[in-house]
């Protein structure tokens, strides 16, 4: 049935197979739009899911139309202070920072933030949430300071009503550690992040994504403290249970073996992160495509890593190659 191929779709996204994800996004969108219509609710449910399959994929321009007319449409029907409505317009400033329209996804996050006070107050989880969103935004933007100041209130409020050791509270000091480390403060980064670690340990398991990604929060700040053995060793447990669980070709565990390869070549141990670059690239071109701006940005990697190896014809060659697929997606300007 229709709901089966739904429910299919999302166990494929959720899984990280999102060309299976999109191939039958597409068939669901196209029978509810013919079935229901296209302003029916499902049907714009399915256009919002398969935006943010386009945006998984890399393709944002795809995903910015489609949610432009997902929000245009839901502003029409349910208003615009619907929490529907209002997700959209969160789902296209995602979309927006995906593209580096910065300025874009600021002014929609703010509008959002502005009537998710009114309408939940400013203690809500969403409201929270759409905080959060907003300055990761200033984030981007350079406005460090102002992201640091919504932070320091959202870890506050999460402290206050959930407890220290809530998930949404964890998040809240995962991403004011990476503002602080934005700000060059990278004792405090390290300070905070290590106890979401241990945290997320005891409360998650080892095993637990939030506790994987605060293992490669931790390992990136002590990449930027020039800790490189200790941000190894963590790249490698990581490494280890992501390939146990997700799979080798998984795009979490991929972004995993990237890490790795550039630890190395820190280290000087440039034959390791040649290896590991190499396996990356070629997983990157066949899952996600030649010209995704993950497996361009591969190419990239493994060009500087034949670099230092002196491999200079190789490293020629892939820069080119990076070069051509760059002016044939964006352009020559």
């Amino acid at each position: 049935t229709l709901s089966a191929i739904a429910h299919l779709a999302r166990t494929h996204w959720y899984l990280g197979k999102w060309a299976d994800a999109k191939q039958l996004e597409t068939q669901v969108l196209d029978m509810r739009e013919r079935i229901l219509g296209k302003e029916h609710p499902d049907t714009l449910s399915s256009m919002s899911n398969l935006a943010s399959t386009f945006s998984e994929l890399g393709k944002w321009a795809d995903a910015e139309q489609l949610n432009i007319q997902v929000l245009n449409m839901r502003k029409r029907i349910l208003g615009k202070e619907h929490s529907n409505t209002l997700s959209s317009m969160s789902n296209l400033a995602s979309t927006y920072s995906d593209l580096g329209k910065w300025a874009d996804a600021e002014q929609l996050q703010i509008q959002v933030l502005d009537k998710m006070e009114i309408i939940l107050g400013k203690e809500h989880p969403k409201t929270l949430l759409s905080m959060g969103n907003l300055a990761i935004t200033f984030t981007v933007l350079g406005k460090w300071t102002d992201a640091e100041q919504l932070q320091i209130q959202v870890l506050d409020m999460s402290e206050r009503i959930f407890g220290k050791e809530h998930p949404d509270t964890l998040s809240g000091m995962v991403n004011l550690a990476v503002t602080f480390g934005n700000l060059g403060k990278w004792a405090y980064a390290e300070q905070l992040q290590i106890q979401v670690l241990d945290m997320s340990r005891r409360i998650l398991g080892n095993q637990h994504p939030k506790t994987l990604l605060s293992m490669v929060n931790l390992a990136v700040i002590f990449s930027n403290l020039g800790k490189w053995v200790d941000a190894k060793c963590l790249e490698i447990q990581v490494l280890n249970i992501m390939e146990r669980i997700l799979g080798k070709e998984h795009p979490d565990t991929l972004s995993s073996m990237s890490n790795l390869a550039i630890t190395f070549n820190n280290l000087e141990k440039w034959e390791d992160a040649e290896k590991l670059g190499i396996q990356v690239l070629e997983m990157r071109k066949r899952i996600l495509g030649k010209e995704h701006p993950k497996t361009l940005s591969s190419m990239n990697n493994l060009a500087s890593t034949f670099n230092n190896l002196g491999k200079w014809e190789d490293a020629e060659q892939l820069e080119i190659q990076v070069q051509d697929m760059k002016e044939g997606i964006l352009g020559m300007e």
